[in-house]
């Protein structure tokens, strides 16, 4: 894997990519907040680098399952903002006719098998398609938390994939709390050894730095892509938010969150682009022509019609 500096116009994507995650999940909390949006949401603010990351190293063959919070995920594979703006007003024009909402966004033409609002779903859903895609080369990438390891078909798929040497990636993204729960309280030892036990390989990456992901990303996918079985990549992030939007976050102890957006992965990628050489001024140019787009974004979505309840709507993806 070539350097940033080496990569600029790559990675010059990239920020724009997380930039557009970024504003994406805040206009979603302003919208909540004003009644625009129903139900709940789970806010991916904190986590860019990892679905940017990962998505940066898949090709058109692969497919990823993801979390309830998976909107991050959807748009860094590609899924247009707009139409998945629209799902999460619930607008005919969503991605899913505006009937999946928040937790249940399905883009299988830009390849997100589905978002699962049970606990680990992902997992099953990402073995499955491995058996399909172990015939045609492809890999399926499992996001989940590290909440999820503890359920029992954690444990049963990863089994099965090793057995299988199915290309699966086992993406743990670890913000160090299952739902209000410090991951430490009700895990023991190191999450990655669970698949060390199993003889899959493992390895932790920093979760904040898009950089690191991408080739740890690029390690795994080239190790399930050559047959070589699963692989367990451990990302080390942090969520700026609540578990969902009725939670405050008041169980962090004083100082966590200011500590971590320390590190954030936005600014800290723009200090890695500048010091490569590049112009400031192109760099911050994104956060503009992003807030533009979501302010059309916005009034396009808020105008659209909602689904006709008596109507059918054949699935496309």
């Amino acid at each position: 894997m070539t350097s940033v500096i080496e990569e600029t116009e790559l990675y010059l994507g990239l920020y724009r990519a997380m930039v557009l995650i970024r504003g994406f999940e805040d206009l979603i909390q302003s919208l909540f907040l004003r009644g625009e949006i129903y139900g709940t949401t789970h806010l991916y603010s904190g986590q860019e680098a990892v679905a940017v990351g990962v998505a940066s190293v898949l090709e058109d063959r692969d497919r990823l399952a993801a979390t309830y919070r998976g909107h991050g995920h959807a748009l860094a594979l590609g899924v247009d903002p707009q139409s998945l703006l629209d799902e999460l007003l619930g607008r005919a024009t969503g991605i899913n006719g505006g009937r999946a909402g928040s937790m249940n966004i399905n883009a299988p033409n830009d390849r997100l098998i589905g978002s699962f609002g049970i606990v680990g779903g992902a997992i099953a859903a990402a073995t499955g398609v491995g058996l399909a895609l172990k015939r045609f080369g492809g890999v399926a990438v499992c996001q989940f938390g590290d909440g999820a390891i503890n359920q029992g078909y954690f444990y049963e798929c990863l089994n099965f994939c090793a057995v299988m040497r199915l290309p699966v990636v086992f993406l743990c993204e670890n913000n160090g709390y299952g739902e209000y729960t410090p991951f430490e309280d009700v895990t023991a030892g190191a999450i990655r050894a669970r698949a060390e036990a199993m003889q899959v390989p493992a390895e932790t990456v920093d979760g904040m730095s898009v950089v690191a992901v991408r080739a740890g990303a690029g390690r795994a996918v080239a190790h399930a892509r050559s047959g070589g079985g699963p692989y367990f990549l451990e990302a080390i992030t942090y969520r700026y938010v609540g578990h969902s939007r009725s939670d405050p976050g008041r169980y962090r102890p004083p100082g966590e969150l200011e500590e971590w957006q320390e590190r954030d992965p936005i600014p800290r990628l723009r200090g890695e682009l500048v010091s490569a050489g590049v112009d400031p001024s192109v760099v911050d140019s994104t956060h503009a022509e992003i807030e533009k787009l979501l302010e059309e974004m916005e009034r396009r979505g808020l105008d659209a019609p909602f689904p006709d309840p008596r109507a059918t709507r054949e699935f496309s993806g």
